[in-house]
């Protein structure tokens, strides 16, 4: 299986969002289609970030007349995205999927994890991409892989309000990386709790994320 790795920035309903206001996002792209002169997709978004810019976030995307039928609960949203031109990570080709949810960060730049069976499919995509004159365009990596080396995701385990902000605080500091770019300490300051209670919510919420990341 082929695998292409992408870091692009753009203007767009969530990118330019996520660097106005300090948030990141986690997407799924749900479906596209064609409406008269328009293209339609509709995607489902997790928006994390602080409690008020979050709320910042959501009420400024509901004066963007590019989204139709925004819906909303907590910081999960679903909307319709319309507009003239089409989005070709959802129109391209129906021989290219996902293998991961779009992140996009807090200074707008989203990375997309694609692949495809025939490598010419992707190397197409990407001419298509560079023509597009995105403010950035990067390729990380594009080569074959093993099948079991690509991340498919399970179904997202649920955790508290607190659990999930300690463990997007953890990855979103570079815990996780290696080497480390943060410590616990610092994590617990963000979060403006102690350093046993950070420790606790970020426990809990490993137990639960864990698991879901075993492969077969």
């Amino acid at each position: 299986m082929w695998v292409l790795k992408l870091r692009i920035k753009h203007d767009c309903t969530i990118g330019s969002r996520c660097e106005k206001f300090r948030c990141v996002s986690y997407s799924i792209p749900l479906g596209n289609w064609i409406e008269g002169k328009y293209s339609c997709t509709s995607e489902r978004h997790t928006i994390e970030g602080e409690p008020g810019a979050v709320k910042s976030f959501l009420e400024d995307l509901k004066k963007d007349t590019r989204v139709k039928n925004l819906e909303t609960s907590g910081n999960t949203m679903f909307f319709i995205g319309k507009g003239n031109e089409c989005i070709p990570s959802s129109f391209y080709s129906q021989k290219m999927f996902f293998t991961k949810p779009v992140f996009v960060d807090k200074q707008g730049f989203e990375y997309w994890e694609t692949a495809s069976y025939d490598r010419n499919v992707l190397v197409k995509f990407m001419e298509l991409l560079e023509k597009r004159n995105y403010e950035h365009f990067e390729v990380l990596s594009f080569k074959n892989t093993k099948l079991d080396n690509i991340y498919f995701p399970a179904i997202a385990p649920e955790l508290t309000e607190k659990q999930k902000r300690a463990f997007d605080l953890a990855v979103e500091e570079g815990y996780y990386d290696i080497p480390k770019r943060t410590e616990l300490k610092k994590l617990a300051r963000l979060m403006n709790v102690s350093l046993a209670t950070y420790q606790e919510h970020l426990k809990r919420a490993e137990t639960k994320v864990i698991p879901k990341l075993k492969v077969a």
